[in-house]
Formats: structure tokens, sequence, C-alpha cells
């Protein structure tokens, strides 16, 4: 197990070092003092410990990085401003550490972190989910992984599906209680799945193809959601 630590403060980096390595003594633990150091290493860490604040390339750019190449990365921010919490999120972030905390703390997270490491080495598969629909007076079977989102008007229910449309008459609750947790209800009107959630403000969520509205209200549901859709994504099913 690889475990990391990028911070551009060298009594940071020293104080994490020790706290890991008394931890986790067995694990092949590695300082970087900027983030470009980190990105040219060989090996991308399995944990990592990363501060937002650095000069020259932060540590949100880091993390996205890391994501385009397709990392599986662990990843904890450690940051002593709270503001960058909901950026944390796009990133599939495991934890965010706001400094100061304690070692107890510290400890918590760590230990966490080591066990969704371990679940990670061999993740269990995911099995296809289909529904069945009657759409222009044929029954239709409906791959629920193709479906980017459904709306629901006079109730008429379409759906947007990678390769086209369909439309069928019936309830949007009832489809989203046999969606699951990878789709959102964001208005009375929309259901999304959030794996093809491209961006997203308080009102608007954009997909890959089309977008949906996004109550207010819901908002703050969407995004711990998401958080959470992310976090399985890149961690193997954490929840």
């Amino acid at each position: 197990m690889r475990i990391a630590i990028c911070d551009d403060e060298k009594e940071i980096c020293e104080l994490l070092y020790g706290s890991v390595k008394r931890q986790c003594p067995e694990a092949s633990i590695c300082c970087y003092s900027s983030g470009a150091k980190l990105l040219i290493a060989e090996y991308a860490p399995d944990i990592l410990f990363l501060d937002i604040q650095m000069e020259q390339k932060n540590g949100m750019e880091v993390a996205r990085e890391l994501r385009q190449r397709g990392e599986k990365t662990i990843l904890i921010f450690v940051t002593a401003l709270e503001e960058y919490v909901f950026s944390a999120f796009d990133v599939g972030a495991f934890h965010y550490l706001v400094k100061p905390f304690s070692e107890e703390k510290f400890a918590s997270v760590l230990d966490r972190a080591v066990s969704q490491y371990q679940e990670n080495l061999e993740p269990a598969p995911k099995a296809g989910r289909c529904f069945m629909i009657l759409s222009n007076g044929a029954h239709r079977k409906v791959d629920l992984d193709e479906l980017v989102y459904a709306e629901v008007y006079n109730r008429k229910v379409t759906l947007h599906l990678r390769n086209g449309d369909l439309e069928y008459y019936g309830k949007l609750s009832e489809l989203e209680k046999q969606a699951g947790e990878d789709f959102f209800r964001s208005h009375r009107s929309y259901l999304v799945h959030m794996k093809y959630v491209v961006k997203y403000n308080a009102s608007m969520i954009w997909l890959l193809s089309g977008a949906a509205h996004l109550a207010k209200k819901n908002y703050p549901a969407f995004v711990k959601a998401y958080l959470k859709y992310n976090q399985r994504q890149v961690n193997g099913g954490w929840e």
C-alpha cells in the first residue's frame, strides 16, 4: 500500500508522515513538496493526503489531473479553508480534513481509508439492471445504465437514452424507486442519472445529452448524493 502526503509546508509533511508511520508502519510513505512532483512520480499513491493551497499547481488542479488519468487514488484533502468542500465533491474526495484537526480525527480518517483500500482490492462486479415499459403498444426492456435522464409531463414519461428517446405513460416516482441510488430526483419533473452529469449549478444539471432543472431546495441533497456517487465509482462501492 502506497500512502503519499503532498504539502508545500515542510512541518505539515513531517507531522503527517509521523502520524501515518505510527498507524501504518508497513506502508510505503512518500512526501511531496509540490503537486508537480507528485504528478511526475512513477506510481500514483493508493491513499493521498493533499493540501489545497499550494503555489503553482494547487491541490484541486492536482486532483483533477489524477482523475483525468483514471487514477483511483483515495483522496483526502487537508486544508485550513472550508470553502473548497463542494469542489472536492467533483473529484470524488474520500474526506475533507480542515486544519487544525486532532490526532484522533486523523487516525479515524486514515483507518477508514485503509479499510476502503483493502475492500477495493477485490471490487464486486456490478450486474446490469433493466425495467419494462409499455411504449407504442409494445413491451420494451430498458437498460438503466443507458438512461441519461427522464422527465414527465402530463403523465407521459420521456426516457432520454444514449441512443434515442422513448415515451410511455406512467409515474416518475415509480421509475425513481426502480432506478436506485445512482439516480436523483432533481425536480418533480426530472430524474437524472449521476453517471452522465457534466456540470451543475444551483438551478440546472447539464448531462451528456440535454439538461434537467434542479429545484433550489434539492440542491444540498443533490450535492451530497453526487459526492456519494463519485466516491462509489472511485473507491469501489464506498458509501
